[in-house]
Order: structure tokens, then sequence, then C-alpha cells
């Protein structure tokens, strides 16, 4: 049994607590140090915080563990210039083997100059090495002509489904995939990792997480983390707690093997089927009603209503639920269509209405904003996208930038909000993300004290929420999960500053002092004061 006290807890149903105490893992009581200390200190071991911040442990509602784990070792190419991330190659290239593939992550062409690069140009850096870079999307990639050869890709190779093969003038591949479809063409030919390297990654990864303040994440990579992540469980002590979504490549593996979602517990358990509807707006693949600004395009549908439904039905027939990727207003539009006739099979067929999920949302027909109370329909948003995206969005969308990254709107109306990174599309430090809820700007103060659509703001207390209980909430564990509180699991962090009393311009630079989980000290810099404790 452990006492802390002296400190500034943030325990919602608790204003003014002081002080706390846990126990196998849980807490135990909270309130006042004269109270706590009064009852507990002749039964616990206590510990003076002097003054220090005890906070709820923070929750990625969708991160991609499998990527960010592999992106952490390949050429970062998140770069102002298109020239400095051709440089970055050239310094990898330079120290590799020469039949050794070139990877890379982040390159954004909305924040260069030139724009898109092609194959000649990662030709000219690569010495003769296959190269293949994802844009920070994640829905495009850049590929040298080593790697277009060598997976077939010519003048006379048609568009895959679900792709595009980027084309010059002429005919000629340009080097620049969109979408999984087309992205596939190479990616199948890349090195396979065992599955001993994919554990090992994603074990090199969490203790990067926890420093970060995360005691949980909702993940949407593949089989391969779903085994991974199996193992590691079995492995660590105090793993990550994971809601994991199912690749909809295994929706029938799934199946057959009886799960269904919410199967595991409050470290492991599973969610819904992962389903793309459209692609992304950086390379004006997401869905909309009405074409780009200066432009015919309007994105690509990916799954019509239709499809959606059928996929649906299949999948709560069998206790399965849905996440669906939704960027565009269209995509989004069609995701709730189809959503409302699967809810109408849920009652004819007499099933359970189970958590269904928007990922990103976004642009949003305001008139689409009602359904999600009315569906049962989870927004799951990543705010850290509105600011990285402002310049974007404004350039491709006009006036429709109104309704973009929309969160206020979204909790107006009765949505309910879980919040995440993206990473490795975005950097997966929570504390960027509260920062870019509250104040609509990036860390660097663009575009200015007001924020990009100040209107869109978040409070801090509901961006909070939507990092912590509301995940937790919509992973099944309501009444074990994302709070302080007599009762729930242990996972908070210490911090040296509470995020309630600074400046919110201030929140992106605060770095936990110690992460806990289940009473677990996972994370500490507070000079060894919690290296020997745990729970009893």
């Amino acid at each position: 049994m452990i006492l802390f006290h002296n400190a500034t807890v943030h325990a919602s149903e608790y204003t003014g607590a002081t002080a706390l105490v846990i126990a196998h893992g849980r807490f135990l009581a909270i309130g006042k140090d004269a109270d706590i200390l009064d009852a507990f200190s002749s039964r616990a071991k206590p510990f003076n915080l002097n003054g220090k911040t005890i906070f709820p442990g923070l929750i990625d509602a969708h991160i991609h563990l499998r990527n960010l784990a592999e992106s952490m070792s390949m050429v970062d190419c998140e770069t102002a210039t298109r020239q400095e991330c051709l440089s970055r190659v050239k310094n990898l290239a330079d120290r590799l083997p020469k039949d050794a593939w070139i990877r890379g992550h982040g390159w954004n062409h909305n924040q260069w100059v030139e724009g898109f690069g092609n194959a000649g140009l990662l030709d000219e850096v690569c010495g003769g090495r296959p190269a293949y870079l994802t844009a920070k999307s994640l829905h495009a990639s850049w590929a040298n002509s080593q790697a277009l050869a060598l997976a077939g890709i010519d003048a006379q190779t048609p568009d895959p489904p679900g792709g595009i093969i980027q084309r010059d003038a002429t005919g000629q591949p340009t080097g620049i995939l969109l979408e999984a479809g087309a992205k596939k063409l190479v990616e199948e030919l890349l090195p396979k990792l065992s599955a001993q390297d994919i554990l090992n990654n994603i074990r090199a990864l969490i203790p990067e997480l926890w420093e970060a303040g995360l005691v949980g994440v909702h993940d949407f990579d593949d089989f391969t983390c779903w085994t991974a992540l199996q193992a590691l469980k079995q492995t660590t002590s105090t793993p990550l707690r994971v809601h994991k979504q199912i690749p909809f490549s295994h929706l029938d593996t799934f199946i057959a093997a009886g799960l269904r979602t919410g199967f595991g517990d409050n470290h492991l358990n599973l969610g819904g089927v992962k389903l793309f509807v459209d692609g992304a707006l950086g390379p004006q693949t997401a869905a909309l009603f009405q074409p780009y600004e200066g432009s015919q395009v309007t994105g690509d549908l990916l799954l019509t209503e239709d499809e959606l439904f059928e996929i649906g039905a299949y999948s709560v027939s069998h206790g399965i639920s849905l996440a669906v990727h939704a960027i565009g207003d269209l995509a989004n539009h069609t995701v709730l269509n189809a959503f409302e006739r699967i809810r109408i099979y849920e009652e004819e067929h007499h099933l359970p209405h189970l958590p269904y999920r928007i990922e990103h949302v976004q642009i949003i027909d305001p008139e689409d904003l009602p359904r999600f109370k009315k569906l049962g329909v989870i927004a799951s948003v990543q705010p850290i996208h509105a600011p990285s995206d402002m310049v974007m969005a404004d350039r491709f969308l006009g006036s429709r930038a109104d309704h973009a990254y929309a969160y206020r709107s979204l909790l107006n109306s009765g949505a309910t909000l879980v919040m995440g990174s993206d990473a490795p599309v975005e950097p997966y430090h929570p504390f960027y993300g509260l920062h870019a809820a509250v104040t609509r700007c990036q860390l660097d103060g663009e575009p200015g004290e007001a924020g990009w659509h100040p209107e869109q703001r978040l409070s801090l207390s509901d961006a909070l929420l939507g990092f912590t209980y509301a995940p937790s909430s919509v992973a099944g564990f309501s009444d074990q999960l994302g709070k302080i509180s007599p009762g729930y699991q242990a996972d908070f962090l210490l911090l040296n500053e509470g995020p309630f009393k600074i400046s919110p311009h201030a929140l992106g630079s605060i770095q936990p002092l110690a992460t806990f989980i289940a009473g677990d000290c996972v994370y500490n810099t507070t000079e060894h004061l919690f290296e020997t404790q745990g729970s009893e």
C-alpha cells in the first residue's frame, strides 16, 4: 500500500484533493492530506510529493504501433524543403550495402515549394539502391526507378484497384503511388521483418510512449502487430494497455477463431474492424461533395455505401464492431448513411448495439453533425492534425475549412470524442495533442494567439476527457480505467506543474516526471524515488 501526499491531485470528483492511496494496483482512497494521513499512514508507505501534480495517465485513441516502431529506424523525411529530404536519403544511402533498400517516412509535398518529387530525383542520391519513402499521411509513397522496375511498374501498368499510379505527361510513372492499392505493388517487395523483429521493435518503442505520458493506445496496424502484442503481453509484467482494431484483411480469421469486439482484458483487447472509405487531404484523395479549390478533383470513395453496409452487417452478425476511416465530407456522409442502415439491421436481427467509430472526421457537412449522437457513433479525432494541416486545408477547401477539424461543433452536437495522434503521421506526444485541441496552434505559436478557427477550440477539461476517460469507455472499461477515482486502475502521471495552472500555449512543453500503470512506476526521472515501490 502506497500513500502520496502534499500533491495537487487532478481527480474531477475530488476538488482540492492533495493525497491518495494505492493498493493492489488500484486507487483506494483520495482526499486531503489530513484525512488520508490520519486514516492510512500507519498502514501505507508515505511519499511527500512537495506540491507536484498527480494527473491521469493519457491514452492515444488512434496510433499505428508497428508503423511507428519501424519509422523510428527510417530516414526522417519531414523536412522544410525537398532538397533537404534528398540530402538525408543520400546520407543514409552512402552507409548502406549496394543491394539494401532505402526506407524513409514523413515527406509532405504540400510543404515543399517544388511539390512532389519523382523517381529520377531519388535515383540521383541512392547510388543504384531501391528506395521507398512513405508520405506523412501514409496515403502516398515515393519510389525510385529501381523500386518501380522491381515491382514491374511501367507505362503499361494499369492503376490497381484502390490505388493510383501518378504519371507524367507522356504516361510514364513518376514514382508517386497513391493509396494502398498502388503502394502495395512495391511494399510487397520490401524485406520482410520476422515476427521477432516486429516484437522487438514494439518492445523498444513502448518505454518511449511511457516517457511521453501514454499508459494506453488504440492501435490500427496489421495482424502481425496483433500477434506481437499477444506475445508481448505474455512476457511483460506491466505492458502498455492496447485496444487493438481488427485489420479487414484478417476479419475472417478473427471470426473463425470466435473472437469478438471486447475479447481480452484491460491490458489487451479487441475493438472493431478497420475499413477505409476514402484517402487523405494531402494527395487530394479524400472524398468531397464538391471539387478541391482550383481543381475538378473530388477525391475517391474506396467503398460505396452499399459495400460498407454489406461488410458491416456481416461483421456485427459476428459480434465485431466497425472503425471506419473517413476524411472528406462525402466520405463521412457515406459512412453515417451506412451506419444508420446497420443500426436498423441490428434491431431487425436482435443484435446488440456495438460501438461504431469514424476515424479522423476531418471535414463534415454541418447537417451530419447531429447524426453522431443519434446513431451512437464515436468521433475519433486527432487534434494535432488541425494546426498541422491548416495551410493545406485553407488552400484546398476554401470556405469549407469552416467545417473542417470541427471538434467544438462535434462536441456541441452531442458526439463522444476520443483523441489520438495518428502517429507516425504526427508526433505521438499526447501533450502536443492537448495543446492543439485547446489552442488550435502549432507548437511554435502559429498562426497566432487565437489559433486557427478559434471557434473550434476545446476547453482543457473537454480535451482531457478525450485522452483519458472517453477512450477507456469506448474500449469497454468505463468502470476500470481513465480517471483517478477509488476502484479504478492506478494509471497516472507525476508532473512538475499542473496543466490547468499554466498557459494553454505551454501545454506542449510538459514532460512527465514519472508514469505509473496499475500502481507500478514504468518511467521515472525523480532520483530513484519510485524505483523499488509497487502496489501491494
